[in-house]
């Protein structure tokens, strides 16, 4: 029994003894690799240059890793991305480099664009972009390590304009009794922003709030006078701007950013609901302003007439827009009363055939049609369907246009 344990130690002894060799060998088989290359920026920080948008604004270069025998073919390669993204292959701006090229350079041009449209950066945010070159070898008798060099550099971007907003406001002294009003979207197109308001002699701003950072509205022209009543085109800036209010009174701001145009109505030229004239029962005349349509046809049986709740526009009385999402064949009348004046109201329907007779037609989401609006019997009996899905009608009386959506 002992001469069996001293020779289970004396080989368990042994093969640690070899297997230590065999690990001190192994290490031993691969010597310490000295590195040679080296990589620089011409700046850490660099500000995208708009005036000269082509020309090179950074440039990254490295001197030659080190030397092998003839036997290896080493190549770059050279990778660019912003930093978090890991060097993803979706993200990363990758070149082969040509033999005997040490340097990358690129544009601005070249950044503004990859940090809009491949990177996802927001406009006018400052950005980390890494930048790695990789030396590699292939061929020869023996395996050898790539070098590998990685640096950053922060860009700040081109100062762009962005015709978007989170919040739109007024301001100025021509405001009493507060300092800013915020604009709500208008229900018919929600990149257009517009408010009602008695407004003083003195100054209006309109400051602009998105992604943090507060613009103002200005005229391309910078001309602080009011243009009565015209969309003016304009651009944002940082320092405050504002428009001279002249004449108190109720007026009427819109600012469409999808346009980028903004326009101001004075009491001047103060907007005014749609004034529809017909006969009603036994011929006596009515005059309707219309703030509210009701269906009447099929749609309801041709019994008494839906209420559509319409919701007027703040950029313009003569536009109304409908929620409710009813749909099917009807005319939209100005009266809503149980009497036999339902059916002898002003109707808006679409246009008559060009021998002036009626027609049923079907509304196209997402596409305008032209409305006619009228109290003869060829308008009353005439009908548009309104398609599935549609849950949005807008109605411009003042351009005479309908429009099916579907929000």
């Amino acid at each position: 029994m002992k001469t069996s344990n001293y020779l289970y130690k004396t080989l368990l002894s042994l093969s640690l003894v070899l297997g230590l060799s065999a690990c001190k060998k192994g290490i031993n088989d691969i010597d310490k690799v000295e590195e040679k290359m080296e990589l620089k920026v011409s700046s850490a920080n660099v500000t995208l240059d708009e005036n000269n948008l082509s020309k090179d604004i950074v440039t990254f270069s490295w001197s030659p890793a080190r030397p092998q025998s003839d036997d290896h073919m080493v190549t770059y390669t050279t990778r660019l991305d912003v930093v978090g993204n890991n060097f993803g292959t979706a993200t990363t701006i990758m070149t082969y480099e040509d033999d005997g090229v040490y340097s990358k350079s690129f544009s601005s041009e070249q950044l503004q664009n990859w940090a809009n449209e491949k990177w996802g950066i927001p406009a006018n945010k400052s950005f980390t972009l890494e930048f790695r070159v990789v030396a590699e070898w292939e061929g020869g008798g023996s395996f050898e390590a790539p070098e590998v060099r990685t640096t950053r550099v922060v860009v700040t971007p081109i100062k762009t304009v962005v015709f978007d907003a989170d919040k739109v406001f007024l301001g100025g002294s021509a405001i009493t009794g507060i300092n800013k009003i915020e604009m709500p979207k208008t229900l018919e197109n929600l990149n257009q922003y517009a408010f009602v308001l008695n407004l003083q002699p003195g100054n209006l701003e309109i400051p602009i709030e998105f992604q943090g950072a507060t613009n103002y509205v200005v005229p391309t022209n910078a001309n602080n006078v009011v243009q009565d009543g015209e969309a003016v085109p304009i651009r944002l800036r940082e320092n405050p701007f504002s428009f001279k209010i002249e004449t108190a009174g109720e007026y009427r701001v819109v600012v469409n950013m999808q346009k980028a145009t903004a326009t101001i109505y004075s009491p001047a030229t103060a907007l005014t609901p749609r004034v529809v004239s017909w006969n009603g029962d036994g011929g006596v005349a009515q005059n309707t302003t219309v703030t509210e349509l009701y269906m009447h046809g099929a749609i309801n049986n041709w019994g008494t007439p839906i209420k559509m709740d319409m919701k007027v526009s703040l950029a313009d009385p003569q536009i109304l827009v409908y929620t409710g999402g009813r749909v099917g064949k009807a005319k939209f009348i100005v009266y809503g009363g149980s009497d036999n004046n339902k059916n002898l109201s002003y109707a808006f329907v679409g246009p008559l055939t060009a021998a002036g007779l009626r027609q049923d037609q079907n509304l196209v989401l997402g596409t305008a049609m032209t409305l006619a609006g009228g109290s003869s019997g060829e308008h009353r009996n005439s009908y548009l369907t309104i398609p599935a899905t549609t849950n949005v009608l807008i109605f411009d009386l003042r351009n005479n246009t309908i429009l099916a959506q579907k929000r």
